[in-house]
């Protein structure tokens, strides 16, 4: 098995939870702080030693290409007026040793669809798929802790995390058994369980590491749960012929499809931020009445 040096961006979504912010900004570059949520999950993967990035991408989405991609413009302004600091923190937005690749999702039919568009790209190889929506605040990166449970097993790696028994209808849930530290064998995985009906309450964060194999499975899978084809069902399907493990990250996870997680994760970073971080507590103090 080689070894990872790809990673999957889902980003065609609507992120109609965010309208009317959204109606004509992608949901990930909605920043957090003076970063935008696609440029977390970037650096996360590129922490984890990976080198090329795949963006699944539909209309309206050009904000994301123009990110990644230099700005001849500002940059000209920047060195013109001497600011260098700024001009170093444009042009290392993405490190020149990395690739970016995009790859249009031309109807949004699911997330298990959005994979197999990057198929074409993938060769046969194993790689990451990290939802943005899902910012991770970790010591160790948290697809790099995957990452190493990859190389030490050799098949693939779900993240997860306990979730309480209401929510379990929002998320995949898997059965497991007991490994070692942190890391479970999966047994079965399930889209969306209501919690009455859920095989536990371990839910799949939005980080994956995948061998190839999943891709054969998902080109079969029927359209599941809200009428898409679901990664999900192919991971499922994939249990049948390989191990599949589930590693409990280190981190705190915030959910930034959601207005509340959004602003938990703003509040995170911001108390922590170099330039805002303390007089930004000593407001939230202020604010709250400490």
């Amino acid at each position: 098995m080689r070894l990872i040096r790809k990673a999957v961006f889902p980003v065609a979504g609507f992120g109609s939870r965010f309208l009317p912010a959204t109606k004509a900004s992608p949901k990930e570059m909605m920043p957090i702080v003076d970063k935008p949520l696609i440029q977390y999950a970037v650096e996360e993967a590129v922490a984890a030693g990976l080198t090329d990035m795949v963006f699944v991408t539909g209309r309206h989405k050009r904000a994301i290409e123009d990110h990644f991609d230099k700005a001849y413009e500002i940059e000209n302004e920047l060195a013109s007026r001497g600011k260098t600091e700024l001009l170093e923190l444009v042009r290392g937005i993405i490190p020149k040793h990395v690739n970016c690749i995009y790859i249009r999702q031309p109807e949004q039919l699911g997330l298990g669809h959005a994979v197999l568009c990057a198929q074409p790209v993938l060769n046969d190889e194993p790689f990451a798929v990290i939802l943005a929506d899902d910012l991770i605040d970790a010591r160790t990166p948290a697809v790099r802790q995957m990452v190493e449970v990859f190389e030490q097993e050799r098949c693939s790696v779900l993240g997860v995390q306990e979730v309480p028994r209401a929510q379990t209808a929002s998320y995949g849930i898997v059965a497991t058994a007991p490994f070692r530290e942190r890391v479970e064998e999966m047994q079965a995985i399930v889209e969306k369980p209501q919690p009455a009906a859920a095989p536990s309450t371990l839910a799949v964060i939005g980080r994956y590491v995948l061998t190839p194999a999943v891709l054969r499975h998902l080109a079969r899978v029927r359209p599941g749960a809200g009428g898409e084809i679901q990664l999900t069902d192919g991971i499922a399907a994939l249990l049948g012929e390989e191990r599949v493990l589930a590693h409990r990250f280190e981190g705190v996870r915030y959910d930034c499809g959601s207005k509340l997680g959004y602003l938990q994760a703003t509040v995170a970073f911001g108390t922590r931020h170099g330039e805002v971080g303390a007089e930004f507590t000593e407001y939230l103090k202020r604010f709250s009445g400490a």
